[in-house]
């Protein structure tokens, strides 16, 4: 069989970052055009549409699984069964989303939040026009799992990238030409309606016999039951990814989300997109349990846990190390000042978090979400009471403490669960041959990092030269210790066939 596990991960891992670096380069003219409050609204916008998402019940998680498997099976009529179904939940789904939002969003935005008065009939109007935005989003993240369910990350990669860099250049152009909140939202919802048509389209080719199939009830309970326990998963996601944002709205205001959303997406976007790395594992371990290929999913799994947890390190080093310059030349001295603790506590976070990414996949894909559903339920409802408590008591730093603390509470556990019960390896091998070698190295780095603050804050040019400095030496060390010898040399001798002329 096969999955291109490598090619797959790349391509999914390039249809994020591109993006993301479009975004956060994007984000400071965004800002400066909007104003601080404006762009606090549009922070609390985003986030109550992203928690409206809680109803949906995660066919997409049943549908990738059961589609690898049947297509790996090569039963083309079950692949057709479960795409029917996908797209008449999530019709569905994104039809109620839209209704709650249009109706309540007066009340969400007069009576829940502390939206300013001068800003409120915007903000109104604005969510009111993000309802058609959820209905369109929900249909493009189900459409652009099929692709990635028959492992062709490629296609929904190269769609991905393009949408994600030609939508926030066209944002700004928007507001160049004195556009404003509605405006902006207006194109994101024009955009999500474009994206839908073309991944439809993509589909058509990848599957050119597919056609109107509706599942009997046995296949629908199968699809049901798995995506029962992963809804429970995704909606504490949902929930805790967007719940810090509405409890500072309430409890805050809008100016001061301004400056822990900046904070918190730049850790978020740099940290998620090792996530694209190991997103290809669920439909893989799917597709590898179907065919009792069980030593192969282990080494893939030891491997990949090996380069993501030292990729994740290090950048957790400079995240953290680096918060206050990297918001300061980024943004400004009121973002630095304001948000760099937010930054350097939710990229440790995201590090503890992402040490659970590839285990929850894996222990998905081998058909037993409930695991990972009633940890991440149990890990967002606490996870919730120490962020209210942390904004309550401390504010926008509590927020970050509050997380954090909830990572280091349930990640362990987790891990300590899963390997040998659900994931097929022992713990004791994970951290033996996936952290041990670049963890060393990240904790050594760390205290140089740290002891090079007084020379990066004299200016620009030091900060870059101490960014490039650490940015080489995580790079040397990475390759040196943690890249295993067969890809090093694979690695090498691919570059030396490039540097050598064509016929030589």
């Amino acid at each position: 069989m096969k999955l291109h596990l490598a090619r797959n991960a790349w391509s999914n891992l390039l249809g994020a970052a591109v993006p993301a670096l479009v975004m956060l380069a994007t984000v400071p003219l965004v800002v400066r055009e909007l104003g601080q409050a404006s762009y606090g609204v549009y922070a609390l916008v985003t986030a109550i549409v992203g928690y409206f998402a809680v109803i949906d019940i995660n066919v997409t998680a049943g549908s990738v699984k059961f589609i690898a498997e049947h297509h790996a099976r090569r039963d083309e009529a079950r692949v057709f069964e479960t795409l029917s179904f996908g797209l008449a939940s999530y019709t569905a789904i994104g039809l109620l989303g839209a209704c709650g939002l249009l109706f309540g969003a007066q009340m969400l935005v007069t009576q829940v939040f502390a939206v300013p008065a001068a800003l409120a009939p915007e903000a109104v109007a604005t969510l009111r026009l993000a309802a058609g935005g959820f209905l369109l989003g929900q249909l493009q993240s189900y459409l652009n799992s099929v692709p990635q369910s028959l492992m062709r990350f490629d296609v929904s990669a190269r769609i991905e990238m393009a949408f994600g860099t030609l939508v926030p250049l066209a944002t700004v152009g928007v507001l160049l030409l004195q556009g404003g909140l509605f405006e902006v939202v207006l194109l994101r919802v024009l955009a999500g309606g474009v994206h839908c048509i073309v991944l439809w389209r993509a589909i058509r080719r990848l599957l050119p016999r597919a056609r109107w199939r509706w599942p009997g009830g046995a296949a629908r309970r199968a699809l049901l039951g798995f995506s029962a326990y992963s809804c429970l998963a995704r909606f504490a996601t949902l929930s805790y990814v967007h719940a810090d944002k509405l409890i500072i709205g309430a409890l805050v205001g809008v100016a001061g989300l301004a400056y822990f959303a900046v904070a918190t997406m730049l850790a978020n976007r740099v940290l998620g997109l090792s996530f694209r790395l190991s997103g290809v594992f669920f439909p893989a371990a799917s597709a590898l349990a179907a065919a009792g290929e069980w030593a192969r999913l282990e080494r893939a799994y030891l491997k990949a846990s090996r380069y993501v947890a030292y990729l994740n390190g290090a950048i957790l080093v400079l995240l953290a190390a680096f918060a206050y310059p990297i918001l300061r030349y980024w943004m400004n001295e009121d973002f630095a000042r304001n948000g760099a603790l937010v930054l350097a506590l939710t990229a440790l976070s995201q590090f503890i978090d992402s040490l659970t990414s590839l285990p929850s996949l894996v222990n998905d894909g081998m058909g037993h979400p409930r695991v990972s559903g009633l940890f991440a339920v149990a890990r967002a409802f606490a996870g919730l009471g120490l962020v209210y408590g942390g904004v309550a008591g401390w504010g926008l730093a509590g927020a970050a403490w509050g997380h954090l603390l909830a990572s280091l509470l349930f990640a362990i556990p987790f891990l300590a669960y899963v390997h040998g019960r659900t994931v097929p390896t022992r713990l004791g091998r994970l951290l033996a041959q996936a952290y041990a070698p670049g963890l060393a190295g990240i904790v050594v780095m760390a205290l140089a990092a740290g002891a090079a603050r007084d020379l990066v804050a004299r200016g620009p040019i030091e900060f870059m030269t101490v960014l490039a400095s650490s940015v080489v030496l995580l790079g040397v060390y990475g390759w040196r210790f943690v890249l295993e010898r067969e890809d090093r040399l694979l690695a090498w001798s691919r570059v030396k066939a490039r540097r050598l002329p064509a016929g030589s």
